[in-house]
């Protein structure tokens, strides 16, 4: 099952078609990679590039892709496709390819993307991807989709938005915490009561809306989240046939 994103963003389709077709603009605001860099090609050639992740500080799996085409319609419409691979043995993503369409609508343009590929290590690797990997990276996707709405909308970089996704993730943290503190040591301790900074959450009526907030309140307007993001083709959407195309092109 492939994955798909959608992000309705307000701003100028020149700007949006920029900021993901230039790779020193792309790596700035899409977290699954640290590295993307196209190669050299002659006229005619089709352009190769090649991306990198940073697993670890010690660790970084890389992998080439090329884009396979791309097509602009009368109706301001475009796409754009690819096809990508890893030879990296620790990287469970082996192949796939994918597309990214820019659809202008009304004020702004509906980016969205749909890609697949085919997982390695077997069916150890089948099942990890289904279970983590395949869930993390859509995750990823969206939540990146989203950092790169609030650069267009809100003049928000990507580095000040992940800083801000940050704090706000530590100040949640922090909170549950207390809360959860709060109220174990309520009702361990003897009549004194818990110490200062607990006290707040010492009983159930403070501490358990505490904990509903830090788990479901929605995020600030200038953090990115992937919850803003379209995780499945809506019914007005005619998937492109480009993932097929492209896997009879190989």
């Amino acid at each position: 099952m492939g994955l798909y994103i959608e992000a309705h963003i307000r701003g100028d389709l020149d700007d949006l078609w920029a900021r993901t077709q230039d790779p020193a603009q792309h790596r700035r605001w899409d977290l699954r990679f640290t590295e993307i860099d196209y190669l050299p090609r002659t006229d005619g050639e089709p352009q190769r590039f090649r991306y990198a992740t940073r697993v670890l500080p010690f660790l970084t799996v890389a992998g080439t892709g090329v884009s396979a085409g791309e097509k602009e319609r009368p109706d301001g419409t475009r796409t754009s496709a690819l096809r990508f691979a890893s030879p990296h043995p620790l990287s469970l993503l082996a192949e796939g390819s994918g597309y990214w369409r820019y659809v202008p609508d009304g004020d702004g343009v509906r980016f969205l993307t749909g890609y697949d590929y085919r997982p390695r290590w077997g069916r150890l690797g089948a099942v990890a991807d289904r279970l983590l990997f395949r869930p993390l990276l859509g995750w990823a996707t969206a939540w990146s989709f989203d950092r790169l709405r609030l650069w267009l909308e809100r003049g928000i970089t990507p580095e000040r938005a992940l800083r801000n996704w940050l704090a706000e993730q530590a100040v949640r943290a922090l909170v549950l915490l207390a809360a959860c503190s709060g109220l174990v040591c309520g009702a361990l301790v003897d009549a004194a009561g818990p110490p200062a900074p607990l006290a707040l959450f010492a009983t159930p009526v403070l501490a358990v809306p505490a904990v509903l907030a830090t788990l479901f309140a929605p995020p600030l307007a200038g953090t990115p989240a992937a919850r803003r993001c379209l995780r499945t083709p809506p019914v007005r959407l005619r998937a492109p046939r480009l993932l097929t195309t492209l896997e009879h092109q190989r």
